[in-house]
């Protein structure tokens, strides 16, 4: 009886033992499927400029571009780890947006790291702190290597390695590393973790925003001998601090005041001057309204490499009808004080003036610097002044100084001052002065002088020796003509009475 249990009792240990190694098999071929189906992590898809088929990039006026990247990219199936290389240094990642144009529902977004640690000699060392590396020194007596293994304690202000018996803070060799971080990149890269569907080849557009792309107007405008015309080139300066290159790129400009939420924290002159006439042929950018801004397009691809400043054709007009006018401003505190002197040999400002349109005109003009040249008396372009100009639109007129006229003098003498008392106590009263301003013309020409006096208060010209205009609320102004070689004199009266 005890012989039958134990051999029963065998048996069912037995089966117990196979059923056990049955399932110890399953569980073993299910784990290792399973593996084997797991995405290797490590691999890496690598993109680089090679892979891109067209680049994009929009410029505004307030250093900031948006940037869209479009290249062929073929994934695996299921997890894909992608490097994208050559992206701009200055990506605001947080803008990163990539999108599949021919397989849109073929991918899923996991996560995306913008690695910006770029492998230099100091980051390269500053990765290893606390780690072991490979000091290599050669003997000079013998020219053998030997070498020595040590920490990398400290890299702040120098470095600092402890060896097996001592601890050292100058390398006396070279420096010899296992390996290459993996958050080290020798190019900005966006490290993108993605799965795919299936096996297949996608076109992948990323687009961002992005800082280090700027641009600005330039305009070189050449006047006639006689200053009544002009001929005017608009260019487009470009400059790429972004740290990469936009090959072949199809190229925007926004030109207006994009608003932005805002973190919590000579030679110039010379190039123009070459270029006024090379760029006169140039086919200028295309231009057309967007939302409240104004849009230009290149008209052909073109490179805009890194650490480059470029220029490229905006506009360009011929003939264009010009004003010249010399103006003399006054202050609004000559009228409420009593001056010995003022104003001796004051020169008189310098403006030349015209209207946004004709052929090659009419278009919206954004904001830049427009320089002027003249021919002198030899032929030779002689730089006469320039100026700023804001986003002007079409028909607008374009009001340039360009410096002080030496042969064109004013002299402004205070003749009269009285403070008649007002009936309130705390009121200041009512100032009446009187002026003569004197101007003197040393060409060989009349010319017209602009006299412009902003007045404060409430104001009224008792006496003048010519007719005043009045221009605006507070602001008066007198046409005064000089014969050549002459001298003309205006005097006037005024009482202001002060709110």
């Amino acid at each position: 009886m005890q012989y039958h249990k134990r051999i029963g009792f065998q048996k069912i240990k037995s089966k117990a033992i196979s059923l056990d190694c049955i399932v110890t098999t399953i569980l073993f071929n299910i784990l290792i499927q399973n593996v084997f189906a797991m995405p290797i992590y490590n691999e890496e898809k690598t993109s680089t400029i090679s892979d891109q088929k067209n680049v994009a990039i929009t410029i505004y006026n307030e250093d900031l571009a948006l940037v869209k990247d479009l290249r062929r990219i073929k994934l695996n199936q299921d997890f894909n780890r992608l490097a994208w290389r050559d992206v701009s240094a200055r990506i605001r990642s947080e803008t990163a947006i990539l999108r599949s144009l021919n397989y849109p529902s073929g991918f899923r977004l996991i996560e995306q790291n913008f690695d910006f640690d770029l492998l230099t000699p100091s980051k390269l060392l500053e990765k290893y702190i606390g780690q072991e590396i490979i000091v290599a020194r050669i003997n000079p007596a013998s020219g053998t290597e030997a070498r020595e293994t040590a920490k990398v304690l400290a890299t702040n202000e120098g470095i600092v390695l402890k060896y097996s018996d001592r601890i050292e803070t100058e390398i006396l060799g070279r420096l010899v590393f296992p390996g290459v971080p993996d958050n080290l990149r020798d190019k900005p890269t966006l490290l993108i973790s993605l799965r795919n569907t299936s096996e297949n080849e996608h076109d992948f557009e990323l687009s961002y925003l992005t800082s280090g792309l700027s641009w600005h107007a330039d305009y070189v405008a050449a006047l006639n001998e006689q200053d009544s015309v002009l001929d005017l080139n608009g260019l487009v300066t470009l400059t790429n601090q972004s740290g990469t290159t936009y090959r072949d790129a199809q190229l925007q400009l926004v030109a207006g005041d994009i608003n932005q939420v805002q973190p919590a924290f000579g030679r110039a002159a010379k190039m123009m001057e070459m270029n006024t006439n090379a760029m006169s042929d140039a086919v200028p950018m295309k231009q057309e309204s967007f939302f409240d801004y104004h849009l230009y397009t290149l008209q052909h691809p073109t490179t805009v490499s890194e650490n480059q400043t470029k220029q490229v054709a905006l506009m360009s007009a011929v003939n264009v009808p010009v004003t010249k006018e010399y103006l003399l401003q006054g202050s609004d505190y000559y009228y409420f004080g009593q001056y010995n002197t003022i104003e001796q040999k004051k020169s008189v400002a310098v403006y030349i003036g015209f209207l946004n349109k004709g052929e090659g005109l009419g278009v919206p003009l954004p904001k830049g610097v427009m320089r002027v040249y003249k021919k002198d008396l030899v032929g030779n372009s002689q730089f006469v002044g320039e100026d700023r100009i804001e986003h002007t639109p079409k028909h607008e007129l374009i009001r340039l100084k360009l410096g002080n006229a030496f042969d064109i003098t004013a002299n402004r003498l205070q003749t009269d001052f009285q403070q008649i008392p007002a009936n309130s106590p705390n009121h200041p009263g009512i100032f009446e002065t009187a002026y003569q301003i004197t101007i003197k013309n040393a060409k060989k020409e009349a010319v017209t002088v602009q006299i412009q006096e902003p007045m404060p208060g409430d104001w009224k010209i008792l006496s003048e020796t010519l007719p005043h205009e009045k221009k605006a609320a507070s602001l008066v102004e007198w046409k005064v003509v000089v014969a050549a070689e002459s001298e003309t004199v205006l005097t006037y009266r005024v009482r202001v009475k002060l709110k």
